[in-house]
């Protein structure tokens, strides 16, 4: 596995791995890899013939009072798994050389971006495509692998790759999750035991909609009610949003037909957790 640390570097591996005629896959991570990450790079390595895996806390993408200076970092353990996994390449930058002192092209995608974690995160999206989108230019992937989890995410960064003619598949996988349906992510750690306890509110808000919407329910409105009145009953939690969204605008939907995707953003604590679940109603 090569490990390297430059846009020079990872373009050098990424030619040469073209060279050879294989396919590259992509799974752009901001470190603290888990089992979810695994799934992503287990995922491309059977679509894919060489592997990269990006490791870097982007600072474009957090707001002046979140979480960027505690958000955890664990290089040499993330290296230690990428080595296990079979990873070929590890791309692992630092701030100033991704962002060089004159640096000042942002990425922007409108009208997915205005609601939920655009919404509550204003910002966050521009520092999310606009390092996916360098990431891509350096790498040159065939595809790159994003988990369900950060649904709206996904949507984002489809539409910046349709809008921009980038030649990536972009590659959707099933959210890992632990016994108790919380979805696995960096920020759990963050969590006490008590608030670990409380955060299976969000899979047991999202199973109330789904359960209500798969069984013949078509409002929208009902289904979203019932991931509030879950979240509601837990102390711990405190709701930011709810939704229930057509799966390729992220309009709200009114009455819902066949595949619709519910979002709830939420903080257990003074922990800010997300997830999604996409339904299928009759």
């Amino acid at each position: 596995m090569r490990t390297v640390g430059t846009r020079r570097a990872i373009q050098k591996w990424a030619r040469e791995r073209r060279a050879a005629g294989q396919k590259i896959g992509f799974v752009p991570t901001m470190g603290a890899l888990h089992e979810g990450h695994v799934s992503l790079i287990r995922a491309a390595k059977r679509r894919t013939d060489a592997v990269a895996v990006s490791i870097f806390v982007n600072p474009l993408q957090f707001g002046p009072n979140e979480d960027l200076s505690r958000y955890p970092r664990s290089a040499a353990e993330d290296i230690r798994l990428c080595r296990a996994e079979g990873v070929d390449a590890v791309f692992l930058p630092s701030v100033q050389e991704l962002y060089p002192a004159k640096f000042q092209t942002t990425v922007r995608v409108e009208e997915l971006t205005k609601r939920y974690e655009g919404k509550v995160r204003p910002g966050h999206f521009d520092g999310v495509t606009t390092v996916v989108a360098k990431l891509f230019h350096l790498i040159d992937p065939d595809r790159a692998f994003f988990g369900q989890k950060d649904y709206q995410q996904v949507v984002v960064v489809k539409q910046m790759v349709d809008d921009l003619d980038l030649p990536i598949e972009v590659v959707v996988c099933p959210t890992v999750r632990e016994p108790d349906g919380l979805a696995l992510s960096s920020r759990n750690r963050f969590l006490s035991a008590p608030e670990r306890k409380a955060a299976a509110v969000l899979f047991g808000a999202l199973m109330s909609a789904r359960r209500l919407l798969e069984s013949g329910e078509c409002s929208a409105k009902k289904g979203r009610d019932a991931m509030i009145r879950s979240v509601s009953r837990e102390p711990l939690a405190r709701l930011d949003y709810a939704a229930v969204v057509d799966p390729e605008t992220l309009q709200v939907m009114d009455r819902v037909k066949g595949r619709a995707v519910l979002l709830l953003g939420l903080w257990i604590g003074k922990t800010r957790l997300i997830d999604s679940m996409v339904v299928t109603c009759p």
